[in-house]
């Protein structure tokens, strides 16, 4: 049993590397291709790149809900989706010119972070509405799929027709194309491509030696998902995001990780349909609701700070940064100590 679980601990952080690094190398070639295709930064980390790192969420929670395991793929992406919103007061911390959602404005952002709240409200309306499913399926899936694409047909006019515009200032750092580029699009393409398929196959090794790590160390399912898995799995938003941001895609990094998030809720989706033993909403543990509400919580804030742009906090850190990392701790202890 012991060296069961040590392979399965080298198998997760082995897999939790390829993601860091795959991760890394997707940032850099979002950036020229976001340019080069002239979808912009906003746009492209939406429909691409927020679909390539959440693949290892995809691969992760797909796993555990066909195993028959609700609370570990609900706890990874539920989990996953409150890490990646904390990922954005890191990401305010490493920008020290300005607060983060100051210098990244964009209309784009705006959307997204209200698409988020709608879309994070539906999984939990399920929940509390009575046991209901056709095909193993729950009502509430197909309509988060409607809602996902609707949503994505709104940030698309929003980005082609803005009806207002945040106003510019000296540390705005707005989504302008680069004109000059190396290296040849297909190139740049097939580099993405890879990688992203790297970081899927690596997310559903991860999920795997998850699986066997609860088992053999007795941690409940919903702490190892909640926990060690959200946060493995969300090391492509950390790296692509950090890595955007040294880079100057500030918009890019912003972008990325509430697309992320808007694309997990099609894995939450995803989830559903693979569990074959009924609502997989109904079969998870109460206790999964705190990090929809939490995320919830804090993408309101992260919207307040969008909307009111702080150009500086305390330490140059502002107050939505602050709040969402401490809103974060909190749950992250409530959910230690409950697990």
């Amino acid at each position: 049993m012991f060296s069961s679980l040590i392979l399965n601990i080298t198998a997760f952080s082995l897999a939790a590397l390829v993601i860091i690094v795959a991760g890394s190398k997707m940032a850099r070639l979002a950036d020229s291709l976001a340019d080069r295709t002239g979808l912009g930064e906003a746009l492209f980390g939406v429909l691409l790149l927020a679909g390539a790192t959440s693949l290892p969420d995809f691969a992760a929670t797909l796993s555990a809900a066909i195993d028959g395991r609700p609370d570990l793929a609900m706890s990874n992406v539920m989990g996953s989706m409150a890490v990646n919103l904390a990922l954005l007061g890191v990401a305010d911390i490493v920008y020290r010119k300005a607060n983060l959602e100051h210098a990244a404005a964009s209309s784009v952002n705006l959307m997204l972070a209200a698409l988020l709240i709608v879309l994070l409200t539906l999984p939990l309306l399920a929940i509390i509405t009575p046991t209901v499913v056709k095909w193993h399926v729950h009502p509430i899936t197909p309509v988060i799929v409607v809602s996902y694409l609707f949503g994505l047909h709104l940030v698309r006019r929003t980005q082609a027709k803005p009806m207002w515009f945040p106003r510019l200032t000296l540390q705005t750092v707005a989504d302008e194309p680069h004109k000059h580029h190396r290296g040849r699009s297909s190139m740049l393409w097939l580099g993405f491509i890879s990688m992203a398929i790297v970081t899927g196959m690596a997310g559903w090794v991860l999920m795997d030696a998850a699986k066997g790590i609860a088992d053999q160390t007795g941690l409940s399912e919903t702490l190892v998902g909640g926990l060690f898995t959200a946060l493995a799995t969300s090391t492509p938003e950390l790296v692509t995001t950090i890595v955007a941001i040294r880079i100057g895609a500030l918009t890019l990094a912003v972008s990325n990780i509430f697309g992320t998030n808007c694309f997990n809720m099609l894995v939450v989706a995803a989830a559903d349909l693979g569990y074959t033993h009924g609502s997989i909403y109904h079969d998870m543990a109460p206790v999964q609701m705190i990090w929809g509400l939490v995320s919830i919580l804090m993408t309101a804030i992260l919207l307040l700070g969008m909307v009111r742009r702080e150009t500086y906090g305390i330490g140059r850190i502002g107050f939505e940064s602050a709040l969402i990392l401490s809103i974060y701790a909190v749950a992250l202890i409530v959910v230690v100590v409950g697990g």
